[in-house]
């Protein structure tokens, strides 16, 4: 599956909080999250995102906090992927759990800039420049962590599983 999509980059360390600060915790509405997002890091993020960009950050993405909430913010302001050279272990499984793909690039970040317009292929665990000038390979998602995903989640992969 192939889709075009707008980059969001940001560098190394990007904490939960900065993803969605604990300020806006009071209320767990995916729609308040949503309109928080990123705001740690840029103010303006949520208000402009669209649905389908992707965000390509550096190490260690997700770092902090264990709060699923931070996942939900970006699933809901129309995040479809987060591409980094490394997540926190709480956030990418965070992110399989609620059906937000996270796949690890070891130089998608250092290829692409914010603003950019590239294809997106998780398949074919590729992302390409729109002009094709630019790629970075993505590492492939376990087959097992895929079909969590592709079901939107490990709930709606265990409704699927338990009706079979």
């Amino acid at each position: 599956m192939t889709s075009n999509a707008r980059v969001w980059l940001f560098g190394d360390d990007v904490n939960t909080d900065m993803i969605i600060p604990g300020r806006y915790l009071d209320n767990y509405d995916p729609d308040h999250l949503a309109s928080h997002a990123m705001e740690g890091v840029d103010p303006e993020f949520a208000s402009k995102v669209s649905r389908g960009d992707v965000i390509v950050a550096g190490v260690n993405f997700g770092c902090g906090s264990s709060r699923e909430q931070a996942v939900i913010a970006l699933k809901h302001a129309g995040v479809q992927a987060v591409i980094a050279v490394s997540f926190a272990r709480i956030f990418y499984r965070n992110s399989v759990n609620l059906g937000l793909p996270s796949i690890v690039s070891s130089d998608a970040s250092r290829v692409f800039h914010s603003g950019d317009s590239v294809r997106l292929d998780l398949l074919s665990n590729s992302m390409e420049s729109e002009d094709g000038s630019r790629k970075a390979a993505l590492e492939p998602v376990p087959e097992y962590l895929a079909k969590i995903l592709e079901s939107g989640g490990l709930i709606p992969y265990l409704r699927s599983r338990l009706k079979s």
